[in-house]
Order: C-alpha cells, then structure tokens, then sequence
C-alpha cells in the first residue's frame, strides 16, 4: 500500500479557496477503484498557506491510470479549474507503507 501526498503551497489567503476546489473535485472522484482512503490537510504549524491532499492506494499503476481517466473529465476539469492561481508551487511525496 502507497500515500501519495500532493503538498500544495498557496499564495497568501488563497488556502481556503484551494480547499474549496479540492474538495468539490474529490467528491467527483469518489470510489476511484485505486483509492483507498483521500484526505484534505492544511497547515498547523507547517508553513503559511500549506494544503495537502494525502491519498492511499494499493496499486501505483492503477492510481495512475484512473488519476489520468479523472483528469479527462470535464466535470474535474470544471471544479478545478483556475486552481494554479492559488498556488506558488509545490510537490508530490509517495510512501510505501511498510
């Protein structure tokens, strides 16, 4: 079994409209066959304007494949869209649960 954390730093006060498009965009994707369990974090004491989305799946190669097949979608493409205006930057982590 994998996390997939996609870290997400937000240009300043732009956190809680991000929240708001993952959110919307999640409950699109729910009972992807490869995910497992998907979560909305924000920052505590991390770095200001930090949201995470942490997924676990079983299969990396079905993640992928369906992540592709939701990222088609044009009901995705619409809750999602102008999310890159929220966001500096960021980066993705992957863990192998062991």
């Amino acid at each position: 079994m994998f996390v997939v954390r996609n870290v997400f730093k937000c240009k300043p006060g732009k956190a809680k409209n991000l929240i708001e498009k993952l959110k919307s965009a999640n409950a699109l994707m729910k009972g992807a066959g490869a995910v497992i369990n998907e979560r909305v974090l924000v920052d505590e004491v991390a770095a200001f304007w930090t949201v995470v989305i942490e997924t676990e799946v079983e299969d990396m190669a079905k993640f992928t494949e369906s992540m592709q097949e939701y990222g088609s979608r044009a009901d995705v493409q619409e809750a999602m869209a102008g999310y890159m205006d929220m966001v500096d930057g960021g980066y993705r982590e992957i863990f192998r649960i062991a």
